[in-house]
């Protein structure tokens, strides 16, 4: 049976789930730089899976939309085979962090994709905050220097595929929550999901040239805790945007890269630049903007 709680605690356990995620770019490039990119990502996804089921179980699958279960799956395992091999292939931690902002621009695209879509109602303003989350993306890639279209193809340029990656990711996860509004019929599928990211992960490490995986006691740790909190992340946020204050929930998200942004820096020891943050704050504003408008519309 489904857990019943009240729609405070719910909405506690999704504020929980935004945190937990707020977590993830920085410890999955941990990850990779101790096992890998392609390897590290494919441990990753198996532990978060193994904790997924314990937490909510294997997904009920009869009386469920065929089209959730193959474009739900299908697009939650390309986002996230993105996100991990574009933290994994990224230069270095400083470029990582940045490249986990680029993630953030999903909910901007999430809306401009259900008015295209679904036929949601938008105007003006939504379109404004979408170049302004954009042009927040520029700015922080500018480093201590002045922004210019020229600065951020110079950065595009010297790793393009993890930019490319990043960027492809922000586009299918917005497809991916378009989708799921569409056709999961309060169905979730995610532990299966995971499962298939997991599988696909191991395809591509098994024909990558990556060494093979070595495990210390710090490893197995830190893929315990980056699995767990992965799984948890999940579990908690199925429960909060059921039984919870959606509205609450939603706004809450959208400084996810405030606390994605300021946790990484701590955890990677990397120092970030005020242009940074000034380029963060404009994604969070841009991405508030689209969604307040497009509610009101």
């Amino acid at each position: 049976m489904p857990l019943v709680i009240s729609r405070n605690s719910a909405t506690l356990l999704g504020g929980a789930a935004i945190l937990l995620w707020s977590t993830s770019v920085a410890l999955i490039r941990d990850i990779s730089e101790a096992l890998g990119a392609s390897g590290g990502a494919a441990m990753l996804y198996s532990v978060s899976t193994v904790f997924l089921l314990l937490l909510i179980g294997w997904p009920k699958l009869r009386g469920c939309s065929r089209s959730y279960f193959f474009w739900g799956g299908l697009l939650f395992a390309a986002y996230e085979i993105c996100l991990a091999l574009s933290l994994g292939y990224a230069s270095d931690r400083g470029q990582a962090i940045e490249l986990g902002m680029i993630n953030y621009l999903w909910p901007c695209l999430t809306v401009m994709l259900a008015i295209m879509m679904n036929g949601q109602r938008g105007g003006p303003a939504v379109y404004a905050g979408l170049l302004l989350s954009l042009f927040g993306i520029g700015w922080l890639m500018c480093g201590d220097g002045t922004w210019t279209p020229l600065h951020m193809l110079h950065n595009i340029r010297q790793n393009p595929l993890s930019y490319t990656l990043a960027f492809c990711g922000a586009i299918i996860w917005a497809l991916y929550c378009n989708v799921t509004r569409k056709y999961a019929g309060g169905k979730n599928g995610v532990a299966l999901f995971s499962l298939a990211t997991s599988l696909l992960l191991w395809l591509k490490y098994g024909f990558s040239h990556e060494a093979a995986l070595v495990f210390t006691s710090t490893v197995v740790l830190q893929l315990t805790v980056t699995g767990a909190v992965m799984g948890a992340a999940y579990a908690a946020w199925n429960i909060g945007i059921i039984q919870g204050n959606m509205t609450l929930l939603a706004t809450a998200s959208y400084f996810t890269p405030v606390f994605s942004a300021a946790f990484a820096s701590l955890w990677l020891g990397v120092d970030l630049t005020p242009a940074f943050w000034q380029g963060v704050v404009m994604v969070c504003a841009g991405s508030l903007i689209c969604w307040w408008f497009t509610r009101r519309a």
